[in-house]
Parts: structure tokens; C-alpha cells; sequence
């Protein structure tokens, strides 16, 4: 189990770390705009579109054998992106990373779901689910002080001696899991259209921002080639998405009914458990991610902080998760696991309602460190009994299959979260500030235009070295701040909506009964988890 979670803390540190360290980059690769917004989207990109596919070829293959490629095919990337000169080589390192996580993540839970049973299986996903909600907060804080105080380059270097520990320890501890009861056909139709589609959706949703949702002001150029439309190619990568994901649904039925093999069973989908637990989890994943996105950018837009202390005051969610996970599988063997998802819930939104009214130009750090605080803790209650819950009916022969489909669902979740409070955000920012700027006076349009578009552009971060802009001076730079405290506290509010959503949906969720101690002991590992001869 410490093996397994070293291999998630690894990828899910590295989805955020990239963050704080980006203005560096930028620096000392000379990064254009593109290459610097690619740094990070590229890396969610791959990583959502192949976890289906790398989830099922686990079920097939061997579980353990997968996760020591991906480890493999990770630390490597991690060397490259570490000794990239410039910005292509770097993309090149995260996309690669992208591939190594996506056979990680699934990979790991379906081995917890395989290996463990009754009480000991809830403890294990506690465990697997705090360490994502934990690292998740980690990764910026490590970003931070190696960016500030070491280099850049350890912020993936760092990867190299982890992937060694990790590789030795699961061929000395983890056993091989495979589904031994199926045919090991290949569905290539499946797999090509489930990457497309979801690599067309993850697309759309991380680049909205960007390129616009529907019209575009200066066309995107590769090389030589220009997007011929004024139309921006988000909605063409959306509609590319949903009609390559309905063409994959509809293989999927034809090769069920044929006898075929599937890279998902969609039979899988009328477990209660997994459709309403997805549901669940891909909306509390976009309140979650939405507001991680959302207040590193006003706390250091407007309270100053450098990246450091933006990563220490995150540590207090991280904190909160990791306390708490403890005694998490206690709690559901007492109250069952839906309840601690409710509570879990109700927490996070409590939280986050709190931070929203907390916000201000002058809040104080230990106001907000306390509210990220209780929203770790119900992080550490909600996400790890989450995937127990949305696991705990799925036949262990497939939980490949479902574990990467729980998985894409937090991954889409994620980039809806940013991409629609992102875009609550930047507007709010964008109208608030054009509105301050107006009632302050004395500007030309031209001039106020051009506040608003270095304030909206950078999303906030420009606003501390706003005074020194030609025609701006500090009232300008006051004006901005209070825009971006009206922005995070809206895309705040809007994360506690989501969360508020999610717990609504779990009103779908089956009961999950308390454990009690020796029940553990009545239940058998199926005949596909128990380990496999080398």
C-alpha cells in the first residue's frame, strides 16, 4: 500500500507543481505564450485521454506490469523534461509524463480494489484517495520552495530517485492482478475513439479560455499553417468530441452483443454504486480544481504572496486531508460510507462558503489557512470514501475498466472546474475592473482598455506591478485588486455550488452498511485478485 501510494503521490504532485514553477520556465527557456500555457494543458490532455484504454489493458495484461512501465515511461519523461533547452523539449517531457500517469492511476486502484477486502479494502481507499487530495496541495508547495530556493530542474529530477523506490518496491511487494476470464482481444475501434473523443473535450474545455468559446480575435498558427475561421476552435474540438464519444458508445454495444471484446463495458454503468458515484465525483472535481485555480491567483494578485507562501498556506488543506484520513475508515466501518461522503461534503462546501466570505484585500493568512483546513478535511472524509463507494460493487475482474473510467470522470471534472470557473473569473475580473476604473475617472478609453487587458490577460497576477504601468498609479492598481477580491470571491461561491451539486447527487448513491470487525474475514478474494505466479 505505501508502494501504490508513492506511485500516485508522484503524478498527482506533478499535475500541479508546474504552477508555480511556470514563471521560471518562461525565463529561463524563454517560453512563448503558447508554450507556457501548453506546459500544463498538455500534460492533463494525454493523461485524461488514455486512461480508459490503459485502465482496461491492466485488466488484461497484468496490473502490476503496468504500472512498472508507467513508472518507467514517467521517470524518464521527468529526465527529459528536467534537461530541456527549450520549450519544445519540454512539451515533449510532460506529454510523455502524461502517458506514464495515465498507466499509473488506474493501475493502482484496481490493484487496492483486487488485493484488499471488507474492512481492510475501506482503509485502502482512504488511504489511496487522501494521498490525491493531499499531494494535490503538496505540489504547489514543493514547487514553490524549489523554485525559490534550488531549482526548477528538481521540481521533475526529484521523479528519478521516487521511480527507483517505487519500481524496487512493487516487484519486491505488489503482486500481479489480471482479469483471467476474458478474451484478450484488442478493441482498436474502442481505443481510437475514446482518445479522440476525450482528447477533443479535454481540449475544448482547456483551451476555452484561450481561443474563446465561439468567435476568435487572432487566429492560432502552427509553423506556417493559420486556423482558417473566425470561428474559434473550440466548438469544432467539442462537436469532434461528442461525435467521436456516441460513435464509441454505440461499438461498444454492437461488439457486447456480438460477443466481442470491449474496451468498456457499459453494463458496468447500471451498477448504481459507479453511475452515481461518477456523477458525484466529476462535479466535487470541478469545485475543487475551480478553486485551487482560483486562489493562488488572488492571493498572490492581491495579498502579494510569492509562490512559497502560496504553497504553505495550500499545506493547511493538505494537512487537514492527511489528519484526517487516519481515522476515516473507522468512521464509515461505524457509519457506513455514504454517510462520510455526506459529510465529507458538507464540510468542503462549509469551507469553502467560509473562504469565499473571507475574502478581501486584507485577509489574514491564518483565516484562510483555517478555512483550507476544514476543506481538507472534508477532503480526506468525502474523496476517499468517494472511490470506495463508487468501487465497492464493481466485480474485481474489471476493475481496470472502472477504476479508469472513475478516473477520466475526476479528470474531465478537473478541467471543467477550471475551465468554467476560470471563465467566471477572467469576466468577473475583466467587468469588475472596467466598472472600478470608470467610477475612479480621468482615463481615456484607450488607456482604460488597456488596464483591463493587462488585468484580464494575466488573470490578476499583473496587478502588483500595476502602478508602475505607464498612465497607471497606485489607485489603478487598488481599483485592480478590488476587482480580482469581487472575481475569487464569485468563483468561490461558484465552487461551493458545485460541491452543493455533489452533494445532491449522492442522494443516488446506495446505502453502504458499517463494517463491522471480522467481516473482513467472511469475504474471500475472487479468484482474479489473488496474486499471480511470475
Amino acid at each position: 500500500m505505501a508502494i501504490v501510494s508513492l506511485a500516485v503521490s508522484i503524478i498527482i504532485m506533478d499535475a500541479t507543481v508546474v504552477n508555480v514553477i511556470l514563471p521560471v520556465l518562461i525565463q529561463d527557456l524563454s517560453l512563448n505564450v503558447s508554450e507556457a500555457e501548453w506546459a500544463n494543458s498538455i500534460y492533463a490532455l494525454v493523461f485524461a485521454a488514455l486512461l480508459i484504454t490503459v485502465g482496461r489493458m491492466g485488466d488484461l495484461f497484468g496490473r502490476r506490469r503496468f504500472l512498472l512501465i508507467g513508472i518507467t515511461v514517467f521517470v524518464l519523461a521527468s529526465l527529459i523534461a528536467a534537461a530541456a533547452p527549450n520549450g519544445s523539449v519540454l512539451l515533449l517531457g510532460r506529454m510523455l509524463q502524461g502517458v506514464g500517469g495515465a498507466m499509473i492511476l488506474p493501475s493502482t486502484l484496481a490493484t487496492v480494489n483486487a488485493m484488499f477486502t471488507g474492512r481492510e479494502r475501506g482503509i485502502a481507499f482512504a488511504i489511496w484517495g487522501s494521498t490525491i487530495g493531499g499531494m494535490a496541495a503538496v505540489g504547489p508547495l514543493v514547487g514553490g520552495w524549489l523554485a525559490t530556493y534550488v531549482s526548477w530542474h528538481w521540481a521533475f529530477l526529484i521523479n528519478l530517485p521516487i521511480g527507483i523506490i517505487i519500481v524496487i518496491g512493487t516487484i519486491r511487494w505488489v503482486p500481479e492482478t489480471r482479469d483471467l476470464h476474458t478474451d484478450r482481444g484488442i478493441d482498436i475501434a474502442g481505443i481510437a475513439l475514446s482518445v479522440i473523443g476525450l482528447s477533443a473535450l479535454v481540449f475544448g474545455l482547456i483551451e476555452g479560455q484561450r481561443y474563446g468559446w465561439w468567435n476568435i480575435d487572432t487566429p492560432p498558427s502552427i509553423g506556417g499553417w493559420t486556423w482558417p475561421s473566425s470561428l474559434s476552435p473550440v466548438p469544432f474540438a467539442f462537436a469532434l468530441g461528442v461525435l467521436a464519444m456516441a460513435a464509441f458508445v454505440s461499438v461498444e454495444r454492437r461488439r457486447v452483443r456480438a460477443g466481442r471484446p470491449v474496451l468498456l463495458d457499459l453494463g458496468l454503468l447500471r451498477i448504481r454504486s459507479l453511475r452515481y458515484g461518477s456523477i458525484a465525483a466529476l462535479i466535487v472535481s470541478l469545485g475543487e480544481f475551480g478553486m485551487l485555480f482560483a486562489l493562488p491567483l488572488y492571493v498572490q494578485g492581491v495579498l502579494g504572496y510569492t509562490p512559497l507562501n502560496t504553497g504553505l498556506l495550500i499545506l493547511a488543506l493538505a494537512l487537514g486531508t492527511f489528519l484526517i484520513s487516519g481515522g476515516t475508515a473507522q468512521l464509515a466501518g461505524r457509519m457506513g460510507g455514504r454517510s462520510i461522503v455526506r459529510i465529507g461534503l458538507l464540510l468542503e462546501m462549509i469551507a469553502v462558503v467560509g473562504l469565499a466570505l473571507s475574502i478581501s484585500a486584507t485577509a489574514d493568512a491564518w483565516v484562510l489557512a483555517a478555512w483550507l483546513f476544514l476543506y481538507g478535511v472534508g477532503v480526506g472524509l468525502a474523496t476517499a470514501q468517494l472511490t470506495n463507494v463508487i468501487m465497492v460493487d464493481v466485480p474485481v475482474a474489471q476493475s481496470g475498466q472502472a477504476s479508469g473510467f472513475q478516473s477520466t470522470v475526476r479528470q474531465l471534472g478537473s478541467a471543467l472546474g477550471v475551465a468554467i470557473l476560470g471563465t467566471v473569473l477572467v469576466t468577473t475580473l475583466a467587468n469588475a475592473a472596467s466598472s472600478n476604473l470608470e467610477d475612479l475617472g480621468g482615463f481615456t478609453p484607450q488607456e482604460q482598455e488597456q488596464i483591463v487587458s493587462a488585468v484580464k490577460g494575466s488573470a490578476g497576477t499583473a496587478i502588483p506591478g500595476l502602478a508602475e504601468m505607464p498612465g497607471s498609479n497606485e489607485e489603478v492598481q487598488q481599483a485592480a485588486e478590488d476587482a480580482m477580491v469581487t472575481a475569487a470571491r464569485v468563483a468561490t461561491f461558484g465552487a461551493a455550488g458545485a460541491l452543493l451539486i455533489g452533494l445532491l447527487a449522492t442522494v443516488g448513491l446506495p446505502a453502504t452498511p458499517p463494517v463491522r470487525r471480522g467481516d473482513e474475514d467472511e469475504e474471500e478474494l475472487a479468484p482474479e485478485a489473488q496474486p499471480l505466479a511470475d
